[in-house]
């Protein structure tokens, strides 16, 4: 009979301590790295481009035949030369490889498999949105004249095709001639711009030069109502003359000299005084912030022909007039080229009269007699009658 020992039975096996140290090293790397459906979660599925969408690649190569460009997931697409039209020779230089470029897809799988792409239209659809956000902050905006037409120019903003019509020019033709060679000239000039109006949906962008530039005055304009003051003198330059008066540029704002504002002496015309382009000096006669205009003045800066007749002429002293104005109660006469006197009815004759039209007609020429003088108050008392008298009495 064989018999086993107790201690051969409970005797405890032995282990590789070595051995389990990698069993648990290799336990706890396993817990740590993702498993196979984590990696494949974490991989973006290859995206299919879209007919008329804007994304983001990157320049591989250029050459006469376009730009190659990589768009993602090793798919590339080609700006063919029509497709980049708007990119001159200036600019080129910022495509080199490795650069970012917005790109449309004009057709997500050309008839090479590679994607044909455009970066005049890219450029436009961003324009739009530029061109959108700048109506919104009302803001200005930078373009270039590239074209005309008899209604205006066309111009490029961001890539978008806009018209500037010809009202709103800052300075339209004067005399609209079949070629049209003043907005010819203007192609290729830079210009800013003020948004009137941007629908995408009828492709359409109108703006304005003139709105801009009138909102520059504008701004000018107050801030030179803030720093004027009546009484002042001022230097300008006469910008446009009309039948009424000349306006004068200040320096930011014009201010109008009215046809009575421009001698002592009567004015038939004001050309005759003043022309467009004429440096001046002018008297400011009134400002008025709250409607914004200014009235000046050249015959304040003229001695006063009161002043002169106050030397001139005296009470009693016999003087020619002619006849400027005939009222119900005398006639008034012009004895100088700034003087007026009145002949009141009572002195117009020895005889009783109903109305002074009945000695006097306007533009008669009299011998007159001074009566009385205000050269203060810009008063001339003349008198027919006495003359009349002292020439009977003379004759008697």
């Amino acid at each position: 009979m064989i018999e086993f020992s107790l201690h051969a039975i409970v005797a405890p096996p032995i282990i590789n301590t070595s051995l389990r140290r990698a069993t648990v090293v290799n336990l706890e790397q396993s817990e740590k790295q993702p498993t196979m459906a984590e990696l494949l979660e974490t991989i973006e599925p290859p995206r299919s481009l879209r007919r008329g969408e804007v994304v983001e690649g990157e320049v591989m190569w250029h050459d006469q035949t376009g730009i190659l460009v990589s768009i993602g997931h090793k798919s590339e697409g080609l700006i063919p030369p029509h497709e980049m039209r708007s990119l001159t020779p200036e600019v080129m230089h910022r495509y080199q490889p490795g650069a970012t470029i917005l790109v449309y897809v004009v057709d997500p799988s050309g008839a090479e498999g590679e994607a044909i792409l455009s970066l005049d239209k890219a450029r436009k659809e961003s324009g739009w949105k530029v061109l959108e956000d700048a109506q919104e902050a009302g803001e200005p905006i930078k373009g270039s004249i590239t074209g005309y037409n008899r209604g205006g120019v066309v111009v490029d903003v961001e890539g978008v095709q806009g018209f500037v019509p010809l009202s709103q020019l800052a300075n339209p033709p004067s005399v609209q001639s079949e070629d049209l060679t003043e907005l010819k000239d203007r192609i290729g000039e830079s210009v800013t711009l003020k948004i009137l109006e941007v629908n995408r949906r009828r492709n359409r962008a109108v703006l304005s030069e003139r709105a801009l530039v009138r909102e520059k005055r504008e701004a000018q304009k107050d801030e030179l109502l803030a720093t004027l003051n009546e009484g002042e003198i001022r230097k300008g330059r006469v910008t446009s003359v009309s039948s009424f008066g000349a306006f004068v540029d200040l320096g930011g704002a014009d201010g109008l000299i009215h046809i009575s504002e421009m001698s002592w002496a009567p004015v038939s015309s004001v050309e005759d005084i003043v022309k467009v382009g004429d440096e001046v000096e002018v008297y400011i006669l009134h400002v008025d912030a709250e409607s914004r205009r200014i009235a000046l003045s050249l015959r304040r800066l003229q001695p006063t022909p009161w002043d002169e007749a106050a030397n001139k002429y005296a009470t009693g002293q016999l003087v020619t007039g002619t006849v400027t104005r005939v009222t119900d109660f005398g006639a008034f006469a012009r004895v100088d080229d700034a003087v007026e006197g009145l002949i009141h009815i009572s002195e117009l004759s020895d005889r009783h009269i109903q109305h002074p039209k009945e000695v006097v007609q306007i533009g008669d020429t009299l011998t007159l007699r001074i009566v009385s003088m205000d050269p203060a108050r810009h008063r001339l008392g003349l008198s027919l009658k006495q003359v009349e008298e002292y020439e009977t009495v003379q004759l008697g």
